[in-house]
């Protein structure tokens, strides 16, 4: 099911080590401390997750991520990492430059 969602970006001072951040609305964040190309590459990520957020396989509260109907716990993770389902996807569809 598409639910609509936000399509604004903002270029902010992220936490030390965050490119990027979608949010549930789709709005994105991407570390205005990055380089040109590095702000390029993490919208592209980013917009990964915003269409995943779209078609309703994603989303976020403060302790769980919720994906394809699976729950998992925030403070057991490592947010970001490769290898978590939502995050693969978002790294192999990114921009490479």
């Amino acid at each position: 099911m598409s639910k609509k969602v936000s399509t604004k970006v903002e270029y902010k001072k992220l936490p030390d080590g965050v490119h990027g951040m979608t949010y549930n609305s789709g709005r994105i964040e991407i570390n205005k401390k990055l380089s040109p190309v590095q702000q390029k590459i993490a919208l592209s990520h980013e917009k990964v997750h915003r269409n995943q957020i779209k078609k309703g396989e994603l989303r976020y509260d403060e302790n769980y991520v919720y994906w394809n109907g699976k729950k998992y716990p925030r403070k057991t993770m490592k947010e970001g990492a490769k290898n978590l389902p939502w995050e693969a996807e978002a790294y192999k569809k990114q921009s490479k430059k």
